[in-house]
């Protein structure tokens, strides 16, 4: 009777913990959405560590300092897939937003990019340019604010920028790793950067139309790296807008850290400026 008694107690103890041990567990928070925030962290720094990689093989600080450069460059225009037009560019540019091109050998007619305004001078005058009138302007400036050194000095540095990795991709017959950058204003940019050089194959990114809605998807595929004064440069970039090759560059010469005079950045008029450079 003693023994069937105390095997009751024990039976009864031992539920007793049991619940107490299920009771302990369930006032306890739920831990699950931690692994999940974890992991996306990960994501983030592994995604920025491939930039970080990348800005090194352009030339680190001697990338990220750039102040100016000029170049020459053969470059042709495409309408699907035909060529339709070409010519030599003579290209000053200016950090951030100031782009001079001279075009022709004569270098007589210049196309000036200062912010998100455009302006055509010739020895007649300048004038500003409308981009609602222009297509090919409006894709233009839509370029240069998505331009790489943009997305790599500005938009990664700035508050509730999001970096993703989103793994392995082929990129221009190449495999790269797929690189997204999204800024505050939900914009995106795809950089694909080779893990062999860790240099940038490709960028990409899409823009709708306001009134359309409309989607573009413009790529930008870079090839034939050469350093030059510690900047790594690619010769060849080929713009593809849908799918279809826009526009193919080709550079001949480039320089950096060369000063150009703010003349070179106003549009006034070109006689005036050959007087300038007379001086």
């Amino acid at each position: 009777m003693v023994k069937r008694n105390a095997t009751s107690i024990l039976i009864f103890l031992s539920a007793l913990l049991t619940l107490l041990s299920l009771g302990a567990s369930a006032q306890q928070p739920a831990a699950s959405p931690q692994p999940q925030e974890s992991e996306a962290q990960r994501n983030q720094q592994k995604a920025r560590t491939w930039l970080d990689q990348m800005i090194q093989a352009l030339g680190g600080q001697a990338y990220l300092t750039l102040q100016d450069s000029f170049t020459r460059a053969r470059y042709g225009r495409f309408h699907n897939e035909v060529l339709v037009g070409g010519t030599i560019s003579y290209r000053y540019w200016k950090w951030p937003d100031e782009e001079r091109n001279e075009l022709t050998e004569q270098r007589d007619v210049v196309e000036l990019y200062l912010s998100d305004k455009a302006y055509e001078v010739t020895f007649r005058g300048s004038r500003e340019l409308d981009p609602q009138k222009d297509e090919n302007l409006k894709e233009i400036l839509t370029r240069r604010h998505f331009a790489l050194d943009h997305i790599l000095r500005q938009w990664i540095n700035q508050p509730g920028t999001l970096l993703l990795d989103e793994g392995p991709t082929l990129a221009a017959n190449k495999m790269t790793e797929k690189i997204t950058v999204i800024n505050s204003k939900d914009q995106a940019v795809s950089i694909l950067i080779s893990p062999d050089t860790h240099l940038p194959v490709q960028k990409t990114f899409i823009v709708r139309d306001p009134q359309t809605h409309d989607r573009d998807e413009e790529d930008e595929i870079y090839d034939n790296w050469r350093m030059v004064q510690g900047v790594n440069t690619p010769y060849s970039v080929v713009i593809q807008r849908n799918g279809q090759i826009a526009r193919q560059t080709y550079l001949l010469d480039v320089s950096y850290n060369i000063h150009p005079p703010a003349s070179y950045f106003t549009p006034i008029l070109i006689n005036r400026e050959k007087e300038i450079r007379k001086k």
